[in-house]
């Protein structure tokens, strides 16, 4: 379930809890007029099922609520109650499915900021990495997979496609390649300093490393786990499951990529500076493409649900919708 918090202008109040009243799936509608001040108005409570949320949320956007007043939006952690039993059963399809387009719009473009906090983590990610494919050292990898937030811009990436947002898409882009520019020229700067304390040494990259060969010679696989990856992780934006975007940031090679490419630029191999670069841009192109693809599917089935949600509210309502 969520919860919504509204501040309405008094004159849109009536129109408002209509609205609400007449989506399948929501429940305790509370009014508090006048409570509002900043910006004046009445202070306006419901909770509706997430598979209907979306629906909503766009209807009361398209009242103005967003612009002459608030909407926002949270998630239930637990709701013990019969009315919201009923709702969640009454509206069609399943929470876990559903997709709330603005909080993906809002997460993918907070996400997608060129932030001083965005580059310190991929740059300290590709380090680690650049530790890992020196030393042969999956663990290194792996933990380096984990920490790099690319993930964030290449969502945003899909989800500007999808919804047609040019400044979305700019700004993911530019996030997208100037955060792998600077943590690849840093972590080269890092090779080199390792290099002089003796840490790194041109053998180490050169030995063979079974562990790691892979981030410099890509394949039909490279290709294939970025597509399923790409799946996976804007499915656990889309149903808030979160905690799948982990296993997400370890199934594909574009930090270890771009560490790879750093570490051998820093001894002037550029075999492996265009092997990793290859890798790179697959795993990219793989990851936004599917996750693109998966969007548009996921638009695709809920524009259908809404008119099942549709049809079940006229029916509730006598077949009028009043």
């Amino acid at each position: 379930m969520l919860h919504l918090r509204m501040i309405v202008p008094a004159p849109l109040t009536d129109q408002v809890v209509k609205t609400i009243e007449e989506t399948v799936g929501t429940t305790h509608v509370v009014v508090v007029p006048g409570a509002a001040r900043d910006p004046a108005g009445d202070l306006v409570l419901c909770d509706v099922a997430r598979e209907a949320g979306d629906e909503l949320i766009a209807d009361l956007c398209a009242l103005g609520v967003d612009d002459s007043g608030s909407i926002a939006v949270e998630d239930i952690g637990l709701s013990l109650s019969r009315r919201a039993d009923k709702a969640e059963d009454d509206a069609p399809g399943e929470g876990a499915d559903a997709v709330l387009w603005e909080q993906l719009a809002e997460a993918t473009q907070e996400e997608s900021t060129l932030s001083v906090t965005y580059l310190a983590f991929l740059t300290l990610a590709t380090m680690i990495a650049a530790c890992g494919v020196v030393l042969d050292n999956a663990v290194l990898i792996v933990g380096a997979m984990a920490v790099g937030p690319e993930f964030g811009p290449l969502a945003g990436i899909c989800t500007a496609v999808v919804r047609r947002s040019r400044r979305l898409a700019v700004r993911s882009l530019v996030t997208l390649l100037v955060g792998f520019a600077a943590a690849m020229l840093l972590t080269t700067g890092f090779s080199l300093l390792m290099n002089a304390f003796g840490l790194f040494s041109e053998s180490m990259l050169h030995a063979k490393r079974p562990n790691t060969a892979f981030v410099y010679a890509p394949d039909l696989f490279s290709f294939v786990v970025a597509v399923l990856a790409g799946v996976a992780g804007v499915l656990s934006l889309t149903s808030a499951k979160s905690g799948a975007l982990v296993g997400v940031a370890i199934s594909v090679t574009t930090v270890p990529a771009a560490a790879n490419a750093a570490v051998a630029l820093a001894y002037a191999d550029m075999k492996q500076v265009w092997g990793s670069s290859e890798q790179l841009l697959i795993n990219l192109g793989g990851i936004v493409l599917a996750g693109t693809l998966t969007l548009l599917v996921q638009k695709a089935l809920w524009a259908k649900r809404g008119g099942m949600r549709t049809a079940a509210g006229k029916a509730a309502t006598g077949g009028t919708g009043e």
